[in-house]
Order: structure tokens, then C-alpha cells, then sequence
């Protein structure tokens, strides 16, 4: 723990020195408030002790400035004994306690021991409100989602890489946030990288930093963001877009923690930990050459993947309910609600964009509300109007008959059609969108002669 003492005597600046040293502590000494202020600015200081009478500005006015460069510090503020009153307007203004001359010295060591345990403790809390943060940005309610909560609870404290796949707008950045502040590295950095948005010939000088002359207009030395990273925690989004010559060096960065920077002669040593993301297939790009197979591997220790909104309905009305409170507080729209209507719209829609697409569409409407319902009509066209989802299919690997299974598919849907409307092919053919004849033509063509449930297909009525 280090202290400062900011006091104009230097009789008492030696007393206290030697007293809080014999104790353990560092100690930081200054004779005014700019030599106090400057050497607060310069080095990490656990607790203050401030005379309140200094030469050159009044101590309620340093108090102050201290509490506002970091409100958590410690300041103990010593005054005469004729100035009590002095001190107990200091702590109205966040001191947390005073001593007055002549003083004990066990009443000091006793005074600081109580401010730093104080000091430590609101350090603690605010990690764990940090940590806390982290997942309660997640909004849930699926099976799917608890699942991989569970997981990141379990895998955030360990040191190891972690792959987070899932298509655009799941929520990957989120979820690296929450396991970054669910980790030991929480008051560490967490630096984003979206490799994607970074040319390729600027990606690995943006990563691994440069030196001055390593190339034109390398006018000075830079950091590279995994050095600005160093005892947290580097995301790097869209790790598919990384060409193979930074590739390799990001392998080296995992296996060995050290890396060095472009036109560089010297190693730079890092404790980083890495959650990359991307929403490509990376074994389909290691099987095509694009990816490097060690690198994937590296990368893949622990991995995660988001479901798409379409998989984990259940989680649209808290992530609508989310939204819609954030967005009405910012907008001065504090208790909108979402009608019954417009509820069926959001959960009937498949939500290509996920979350993110999600939280457009409520913030528009939120905007756009003429009142405190938010109902159908205040959402875009195609959310209104989805267009038909597309068929999923399989090809196997040995391949298959084009016909044959065009021909297949065409006879279960209009199976289908036979049943749901009792056999009775005039109403399939417009189920259908084809003219009666047509659909008459290709039952005997395909063979059909009953429903599925068994009875026979009617066409006993006059076609036109």
C-alpha cells in the first residue's frame, strides 16, 4: 500500500514517514498541493494524509480535486485541535476520517489501517459489480442459453483461449465482455478487435505495434493493441479474416507470449488471453488451406456457440421487454409496453439479424410511438411481411438423383395439401397456387391415389 503525505512541516512529514514505514507501507512525500497533486497523478496512491492548512492552496480545495481524480481514495486530513470544525467539513466532503496535533502515534497507525481496510473494501465491491455487470447485459430465458451461461461461469476463471461461434448479431462480443469480467482479469484491459474491418496490410502493425523507420510514415514507436492488452484479456472478432503471414504470428503469441514488433529487434513479453470470434466455419477453412490447422486448434480450447434468435424463441419477449425499457428511458418514454399483436409479429418472424436485428427494430419503434403501446404497424416491412424461409437440404456425399428427389418432395407437398384439404383437389390446387388441371396432371403423373390418412383422393368434382 502506498501512501502519500502532504504536509507543509517537515518535522511531522519525517515523523509520519518513519512511523508508516516501520509499518510496511510506501510513503510518498510532498510540502504543497501542487507537489501533492502531481505526485497523486504520477504514482498509485492507496490513501492520502493532507494537512489542511497548506502554503499554497487551502486543503478543502485539494480534498476535493483528489476525490474527483479517484473517488475511492483514502484521505485522512489532519488539523490543529482548534480546527475541528475544519475537519468535520472535510469529511461532508469525502474524507474519511482526521487526526489532530499533536497526535499519537498509534491513533495514526490505527486511522490508516481502518482507511485502507475501507479503501480495499469498496475495491472489492466494484469488482464484483463489475463482474456482475458482465451477465446481467445477458437477457435469457432458454434452455440454450442457460446452458452456455453455465459454461461461461465455468470457463471464465480459467486462463485458457476460448472460440465463440455463431452467426452476425448473436451476441459474441457481449458473452467475451461477460467472461472477461467473470474472469481474474476483470480490472486487467479488454481490447476489441474487429480483424475484418482492419486492411490486411495494416492488421499485423495494428496488432504487434512498430517501431520508428519500420516503414513509411512510421514517424514515432507504437504499441500494439496485444501490448495494451497485457493482464487482460484481447478479443478478436471475425478471426477468419486474419491473413495466413499474421496468422502465424498470433500462433506465436499463444505458444510462446511473446511477439515482435514490425521493424523491431527486441522481444515484447505479454500475459494476454485470448477469446476470438467468428461466424465462418474455420474447419472448412483449415480443410481449404485458408486457416492454419495449429492455429485453429490453439484457438479452440474451450468453444462456445450462440444459437440464432430462430433456435431460442422463448428469449424474444425478455430481449423485446430489454430493449424497450432501455430505449424508452433514453427517448423520455419510460412505460411502453408491447401489445398482444405485436408480440405474435416479433415471435412469428425468423430474425436473419438475431439479437442485433432485434434491438433495431424496438428501438425504431420506440422512436416512432405516437403513444404507450407499441403495436404492429410501427415495425419495418419486412418484419411485417417476412419472406418465405428457405428450404434446408443435404446433398450426400455419394450424391443423389436430381429428378428423382424433385419429383419426391413435389409429391409429399402435395400429399400434404390432399390432406389438409379433405381430398378434395380443387382446394389443393389453390392451397398450392397452381390451376386444378395442372395439379390433376401431376397426381397422375407422380402416382398419387390416396391421402396420407388413407382415403381416397377425390377428384370426382368438375375441374376448370
Amino acid at each position: 500500500m502506498r501512501i502519500l503525505i502532504i504536509d507543509d512541516e517537515p518535522v511531522l512529514q519525517d515523523v509520519l514517514a518513519t512511523l508508516l514505514r516501520r509499518e510496511g507501507f510506501a510513503v510518498v512525500q510532498a510540502t504543497t498541493a501542487a507537489e501533492g497533486l502531481k505526485a497523486f497523478e504520477e504514482q498509485e496512491v492507496d490513501l492520502v494524509l493532507l494537512d489542511l492548512m497548506l502554503p499554497d492552496r487551502p486543503g478543502l480545495e485539494v480534498l476535493k480535486e483528489l476525490k474527483s481524480k479517484d473517488p475511492e481514495v483514502c484521505v485522512i486530513v489532519i488539523t490543529a485541535f482548534s480546527s475541528v470544525e475544519s475537519a468535520i467539513t472535510a469529511m461532508r466532503e469525502g474524507a474519511f476520517h482526521y487526526i489532530p496535533k499533536p497526535f499519537k502515534n498509534q491513533e495514526v497507525v490505527l486511522t490508516v489501517r481502518k482507511g485502507l481496510e475501507q479503501r480495499q473494501l469498496r475495491k472489492e465491491n466494484r469488482v464484483l459489480r463489475q463482474r456482475l455487470e458482465g451477465l446481467d447485459r445477458m437477457v435469457w430465458r432458454s434452455q440454450a442459453m442457460e446452458e452456455i451461461i453455465e459454461l461461461v461461469r465455468r470457463a471464465a476463471p480459467s486462463r485458457s483461449n476460448i472460440l465463440l461461434t455463431g452467426e452476425s448479431g448473436t451476441g459474441k462480443e457481449l458473452l467475451a465482455r461477460a467472461i472477461h469480467q467473470l474472469s481474474p482479469r476483470a480490472q486487467g484491459p479488454f481490447i476489441v478487435v474487429n480483424t475484418s474491418s482492419v486492411p490486411h496490410d495494416l492488421l499485423e502493425t495494428t496488432l504487434f505495434g512498430h517501431v520508428r523507420g519500420a516503414f513509411t510514415g512510421a514517424v514515432a514507436t507504437k504499441k500494439g493493441l496485444f501490448e495494451l492488452a497485457d493482464g487482460g484479456t484481447i478479443f478478436l472478432d471475425e478471426i477468419g479474416t486474419v491473413p495466413l503471414p499474421t496468422q502465424a504470428k498470433l500462433l506465436r503469441v499463444i505458444q510462446e507470449r511473446e511477439f515482435i514488433p514490425v521493424g523491431g529487434e527486441h522481444v515484447v513479453r505479454v500475459d494476454v488471453r485470448i477469446i476470438a470470434a467468428t461466424n465462418a466455419d474455420l474447419q472448412h477453412m483449415v480443410a481449404e488451406g485458408t486457416f492454419r490447422e495449429d492455429l485453429y486448434y490453439r484457438l479452440n480450447v474451450i468453444t462456445i456457440k450462440l444459437p440464432p434468435l430462430r433456435e431460442r424463441k422463448e428469449d424474444i419477449p425478455a430481449l423485446a421487454s430489454f430493449f424497450l425499457k432501455r430505449f424508452g428511458e433514453e427517448n423520455g418514454k419510460p412505460h411502453l409496453t408491447l401489445s398482444p399483436r405485436a408480440l405474435d409479429v416479433l415471435m412469428a418472424y425468423h430474425w436473419p439479424g438475431n439479437v442485433r436485428q432485434l434491438e433495431n427494430v424496438i428501438e425504431r419503434a420506440v422512436v416512432l410511438s405516437p403513444g404507450p403501446v407499441i403495436e404492429p404497424d410501427l415495425f419495418p416491412a419486412e418484419v411485417l411481411q417476412p419472406p418465405s424461409q428457405p428450404v434446408e437440404v443435404s446433398v450426400p456425399a455419394d450424391g443423389l438423383d436430381l429428378k428423382e428427389a424433385v419429383n419426391r418432395y413435389t409429391k409429399a407437398l402435395i400429399e400434404a395439401s390432399l390432406a389438409r384439404c379433405g381430398g378434395v383437389q380443387r382446394r389443393a390446387a389453390q392451397l398450392l397456387g397452381v390451376r386444378p388441371s395442372t395439379l390433376n396432371e401431376m397426381i397422375r403423373r407422380l402416382g398419387i391415389t390416396a391421402e396420407p390418412a388413407g382415403g381416397v383422393a377425390r377428384s370426382s368434382e368438375k375441374l376448370s
